[in-house]
């Protein structure tokens, strides 16, 4: 069964074919995450969002269309849960609420194929930075410390480590343009330091 194919895929769920299923959690559980945490910026409350919507996906399968992409109902769901759950008993501002729809009609335009050469692009440009700099900005946007926590791990001056988040942020935007922001925030769970873009 090629659950690759987006029918196939759909049509197996709503037979409840469990194989289906274990292929969604394996397939969309990463990015799903990694999109849930760019809206929430706490893992816990990503992982509750994630876990409720594919809950969900399973639980009304018989609902799905196959004639729609599994990935953009995914991701709407990603987007939905987080607005239900989480802004409901809260006033939040209408630009905070434009930039989430913004992020999302970015990513839910962006076919799967083309997320993963983004991905694999902004790792490749990852690489080619100086090593003390790959070092810095990795420990900012991949493992999200603080620039007082680089300081202090490296033993370095705050100054250094703003400087080399500068340097690798200038590089990245050469390569990568207008799209480096969403890219960090889709693919790395850090949003520290984003007010230097």
């Amino acid at each position: 069964m090629d659950f690759s194919d987006n029918a196939v895929l759909i049509e197996s769920l709503k037979k409840g074919k469990e194989e289906a299923y274990m292929y969604l959690l394996d397939k969309y559980h990463r990015k799903l995450y990694a999109y849930a945490i760019s809206l929430i910026d706490n893992h816990a409350q990503a992982q509750d969002i994630v876990q409720n919507v594919l809950i969900k996906t399973w639980q009304s399968r018989k609902t799905l269309n196959s004639k729609y992409s599994i990935q953009s109902f995914l991701y709407k769901s990603i987007y939905n849960e987080f607005v239900n759950t989480y802004k409901k008993d809260k006033a939040t501002m209408i630009l905070q609420m434009k930039y989430y729809e913004f992020l999302y009609e970015e990513v839910e335009k962006t076919d799967e194929k083309n997320l993963e050469k983004l991905v694999n692009l902004i790792n490749k440009e990852i690489d080619k930075l100086p090593p003390k700099c790959k070092q810095i900005f990795s420990l900012s946007k991949k493992e999200g410390l603080t620039n007082v926590e680089i300081s202090e791990y490296l033993n370095i001056s705050i100054k250094t480590v703003e400087v080399q988040i500068t340097i690798a942020y200038n590089k990245l935007r050469d390569k990568l343009g207008d799209k480096l922001e969403l890219l960090l925030l889709v693919f790395f769970p850090s949003k520290q330091n984003l007010s230097a873009l």
